[in-house]
């Protein structure tokens, strides 16, 4: 009699057995839905005419403007007392160590460009892509090298400073000769993987 009782109730009140379904599911959505907000959504990179590109951009000119015009505190001002470049040659060097380079650069009609194309913010951490142009001397030649780089930025008592920088030469330009790609190198150079836009003494090419 209670199995009859039981079937009677489901056959007159269907909506029961729809109520107790959707109950069912709604106990296992929530899980569902859990695991499906638990994947982080990639994080875009900015335009480049976006506010994040634009303020990176004025920290690039500022550091643009220290190494053209030899100034050490400008330097100061965008490198992190952390700073640490790894030059194509795998040399690390530090911001005192790069300070002291530039300081001590014979060619003094070297000249840097840094144009950021994108960025990405992530908490007090930016990362800047774009490309630059170094001239330069070599000899009695002068020489155009043309690459892409990677900065790193740490937000530092409310300013931007970068704590790391990576640059991969693409292209190098003589005036009155065939531009010559990064790609006709040797095979000892063309594992060089690291290029940044720095000076040592006694060379008048970047490190």
């Amino acid at each position: 009699m209670r199995f009859a009782s039981i079937a009677g109730l489901l056959f007159c009140f269907p909506g029961l057995v729809a109520g107790y379904s959707a109950q069912a599911q709604g106990a296992v959505a929530p899980t569902a839905i859990h695991s499906s907000s638990a994947t982080a959504a990639p994080v875009a990179a900015a335009a480049t005419d976006s506010p994040t590109v634009r303020e990176l951009q004025t920290v690039e000119d500022k550091w643009t403007a220290a190494l053209n015009q030899r100034d050490q505190y400008g330097l100061e001002l965008v490198l992190a007392p952390l700073f640490m470049n790894v030059s194509q040659s795998g040399v690390f060097t530090t911001r005192d160590q790069q300070i002291a380079n530039l300081i001590t650069l014979d060619d003094k009609t070297a000249a840097t460009e840094q144009k950021v194309l994108a960025a990405r913010v992530l908490g007090d951490v930016a990362i800047a892509t774009g490309t630059y142009a170094y001239r330069h001397r070599v000899g009695n030649a002068e020489v155009m090298d043309r690459g892409i780089f990677t900065h790193v930025f740490q937000r530092q008592h409310g300013q931007w400073m970068c704590v790391s920088a990576q640059e991969t030469p693409v292209v190098t330009e003589t005036p009155g000769a065939r531009p010559k790609s990064s790609k006709s190198k040797t095979k000892a150079q063309a594992e060089m993987p690291f290029h940044i836009p720095f000076f040592t003494k006694g060379d008048s090419s970047k490190q």
